[in-house]
């Protein structure tokens, strides 16, 4: 765990070194780092026989890559006063910045491969997000993948290069359920959920699925099922996994820890 826990610190470290700008963050919040991902990402390559020097380089650069997609996506469409205004522009500077970095970082990694994968998760992590925010999807499934390929696009290419399916499909349905959650609060608190937008869109073409008479329950039922459904994936997928580091399985507990009768699984068999 202590190692694990090492890695983790000093990666975020270098990202934290990376990021920070005095003038960008006077004026735009100083970006978050998931820790989560960066978590997956290590135990990832500790699974693999990539040298640690190296893997920490790649950690460094998907997770620059992260920023930068996580920054461009807060940029907003209504009209703004003069200091909002300052502060979109500033926001749209910032991720250009953050994805100079990775690009430089990038420049410096001679494997082609690796890049190429890198670039292929950017393009479909940005395909998905215009379905999102466009309400393109036509059905819940629809939905719900543009949602999951937006969260694991980059770790599923990863993988893939490492040639490692079973993680890849871990983590795409860990980050999916992390994802519902926090749209579910931001939901349940009456803030602005771009998920439940679009599910209430399809919902309300479909009148079989739910009508405008029906209530936010009902919402609230279809974000449900989809967790629920993914939980037991997990709990399928954590099986074929002989040895999980401590650290990890704290986080995967925290993830699931909505539902309780699949958070007592892993610790009775973590």
């Amino acid at each position: 765990m202590q190692n694990l826990m090492v890695k983790l610190a000093d990666v975020k470290e270098q990202i934290n070194e990376k990021i920070k700008h005095p003038y960008l963050l006077k004026h735009i919040e100083q970006p978050i780092i998931d820790e989560d991902k960066l978590l997956l990402l290590l135990s990832l390559f500790n699974k693999g026989s990539v040298p640690e020097l190296t893997a920490k380089k790649y950690c460094l650069t998907i997770m620059l890559i992260q920023i930068a997609l996580d920054t461009h996506e807060l940029v907003s469409n209504h009209k703004l006063d003069s200091e909002e205004l300052k502060s979109r522009q500033l926001t749209v500077l910032a991720g250009v910045y953050y994805s100079g970095l990775y690009y430089k970082i990038l420049a410096g990694i001679d494997d082609i491969e690796m890049i190429h994968s890198l670039a292929e998760g950017i393009k479909e992590v940005n395909e998905h997000k215009i379905s999102l925010y466009q309400k393109s999807a036509n059905t819940f499934d629809e939905l719900m993948n543009d949602v999951k390929k937006i969260e694991s696009s980059l770790f599923e290419k990863v993988a893939s290069y490492l040639d490692d399916k079973e993680w890849s499909d871990f983590s795409a349905n860990l980050l999916f359920i992390k994802r519902l959650n926090a749209e579910r609060e931001l939901f349940l608190q009456g803030r602005k959920s771009i998920v439940f937008e679009a599910i209430k869109h399809i919902a309300g073409k479909n009148d079989k699925c739910l009508n405008s008479n029906e209530t936010d329950n009902n919402l609230l039922a279809i974000c449900d099922h989809y967790i629920d459904f993914s939980k037991k994936l997990i709990q399928k997928q954590y099986m074929k996994f002989p040895i999980i580091d401590e650290l990890l399985v704290k986080r995967i507990q925290s993830v699931l820890s909505k539902n309780e009768s699949y958070a007592n699984t892993f610790v009775e068999e973590g």
